[in-house]
């Protein structure tokens, strides 16, 4: 089993990283901040103005470390990253299943199976953690919906149909997801889902996790040799990693909205660290950023036994993991795709 590595973080606006030897450094204003070999880290993140010397570029290529460069907010700019891995002829057979109308709508109902079992799995456990919940009636009738929807996925159906029945799904858990939210409601109401941009500090929290799993997915499914541009569920859109928004699919309920919620009720991260920019955007602040970022890392390290393969792993790893499984169907190695179910 791979071993679970750490992903740099650099918040810190002006940092510059830079090579000595087998090493990482970070500086900032020329003072060195932080060293860390390059045999512990699976990926570093930039966020805004950050810097990196070609030296380490070069050093986090032949390492197979990738090197992403996003906004402050979050949204995505760039990937640096080493020669392609893999056999050609895996990704082949990935593009002749994408291309055949059948084949995926078998991969994308088996994602969206496990992504409203997931979902309603969340409303499950928040009953049963909040039993005086206000609104309860409402959370319960969701999942009651949610059933139903799994009960229509049974059978094959066409992929336009499958991405429909993902739409009523989400509109149904998202349009209860204010209930869960049990703290701070006053800073933290969420009342739609909104991505470009973020219109509250709700969806901001969830927008910057979506994008932290993202990465994560990405670099599993290179580290495996599939190519996260050409997805199932997703249609293939220039830029947009489509395979690796398939796949967490199944991880969004579980990771990272359980993750902004228990940060929310907990109080971990308060309404004062959300800001609103002209645009309307809401973002974080740096030291709110750097609170979620360390949850989510803190989260990662956290162990579950697999639904599919029975061993305990530690969640960071499901990824590769479920990677690796969507990998060995498409080398006919496994009949079907085994999507993750948060049991």
């Amino acid at each position: 089993m791979k071993r679970l590595l750490n992903t740099l973080y650099v918040t810190t606006q002006g940092a510059y990283l830079a090579r000595e030897g087998e090493t990482v450094v970070v500086r900032v204003e020329h003072e060195t901040k932080l060293r860390i070999p390059i045999h512990t880290l699976d990926g570093i993140v930039c966020f805004g103005q950050v810097a990196c010397s070609p030296p380490l570029m070069e050093l986090c290529g032949a390492r197979n470390v990738t090197i992403s460069f996003l906004s402050e907010r979050g949204r995505f700019w760039a990937r640096v990253q080493g020669p392609t891995t893999g056999n050609v002829l895996l990704r082949r057979e990935q593009y002749r299943r994408a291309d055949n109308a059948e084949q995926t709508a078998l991969v994308a109902r088996a994602i969206v199976i496990a992504k409203v079992a997931n979902s309603r799995t969340v409303l499950l456990r928040a009953l049963r953690d909040h039993p005086d919940m206000p609104h309860a009636s409402s959370v319960e009738a969701a999942t009651e919906q949610l059933s139903r929807i799994l009960e229509s996925l049974r059978r094959p159906i066409p992929v336009d149909v499958v991405r429909g029945r993902e739409g009523e799904a989400s509109r149904i858990y998202f349009s209860v997801f204010d209930h869960l939210i049990v703290a701070q409601k006053e800073d933290f109401a969420f009342r739609e889902r909104s991505r470009r941009p973020p219109l509250d500090s709700i969806n901001a929290l969830l927008s910057f996790l979506y994008t932290l799993l993202t990465h994560d997915m990405t670099s599993a499914l290179e580290g495996v040799g599939l190519d996260p541009a050409v997805g199932f569920l997703h249609r293939d859109r220039p830029g947009r990693p489509s395979l690796a928004l398939d796949l967490i699919e199944e991880f969004r309920p579980f990771l990272a909205d359980r993750l902004a919620l228990a940060l929310i009720n907990r109080q971990q991260v308060k309404g004062s660290g959300f800001e609103k920019v002209e645009s309307g955007a809401v973002s974080m602040d740096d030291a709110t950023r750097k609170k979620v970022l360390v949850a989510y890392q803190e989260r990662k390290r956290e162990t579950l036994r697999h639904p599919f393969l029975g061993e305990e792993i530690e969640i960071g790893l499901l990824p590769h993991v479920q990677a690796l499984l969507f990998a060995r169907h498409l080398r006919g190695d496994l009949d079907g795709y085994p999507p993750f179910f948060w049991r």
